[in-house]
């Protein structure tokens, strides 16, 4: 695939130029043609797959905060990790991110899961994998994603300078070796998922995130979700 077929926001699509054009890319996006031509439901919708990237320019990106895989039941992927479009019930995992934005902050549990607001200010919601099929989790862990979302954070570690990492459970701590750690700042906590049995809580990595823009000067990312 020719990077220039790649709808993706236009700095990105510089950023990642050489990605785009590796065999790897081609053949992932057709095996996901594939998949879809043989009655497949592919999540998210197409124009969403880079939703992330669209909403959050390169040089817009303050916060990466990393997830695995998209939902896979429908209605519910939108390209933002941890996010669900307004009018679909709010999945377990980001609840209780809203309970510890609440614990730290201070901020009214919201009403919905939509976190547009997030990335809109600088936050990346980055998904290790971009797609997955309908009611299959990690069906696509496999096909090349990881590939290309490990090159986006290699990238941004590489060329960017003090971003703060918030990886949440062990897949994404297992990212952290693709960052470098004397540009950048690495907040590590247990997932947020009910399975982790609340061991997320406490962590008050949006506190501290906040703090760490100010100590560099940055503006801080307004957390609430307006209704």
């Amino acid at each position: 695939m020719k990077v220039r077929t790649v709808k993706i926001e236009s700095s990105w699509k510089e950023f990642l130029q050489e990605e785009f054009n590796k065999e790897y890319f081609s053949e992932l996006v057709a095996y996901i043609k594939t998949a879809k031509s043989q009655g497949k439901v592919v999540y998210p919708p197409g124009p969403l797959i880079f939703n992330a990237f669209n909403l959050t320019p390169v040089d817009k990106v303050k916060v990466v905060i990393i997830g695995q895989d998209p939902y896979h039941n429908p209605n519910e992927a939108m390209g933002l990790s941890f996010s669900v479009p307004h009018g679909v019930k709010i999945p377990p995992s980001l609840k209780n991110i809203y309970k510890e934005l609440n614990s730290d902050l201070g901020i009214s549990l919201p009403q919905h899961g939509n976190l547009t607001h997030w990335a809109e200010q600088g936050v990346l919601l980055l998904n290790a994998m971009l797609t997955v099929e309908h009611r299959s989790p990690g069906s696509h862990k496999n096909i090349g994603w990881q590939n290309f979302t490990d090159a986006v954070i290699s990238n941004l570690s590489e060329k960017c300078q003090g971003l703060i990492f918030l990886l949440w459970g062990n897949f994404a701590k297992s990212k952290a070796g693709l960052i470098n750690k004397n540009k950048h700042h690495i907040l590590m906590a247990a997932h947020p998922s009910p399975l982790a049995r609340g061991a997320f809580f406490g962590s008050k990595h949006f506190s501290q995130t906040n703090m760490l823009l100010r100590e560099m000067g940055k503006t801080t990312i307004d957390w609430s979700i307006d209704d």
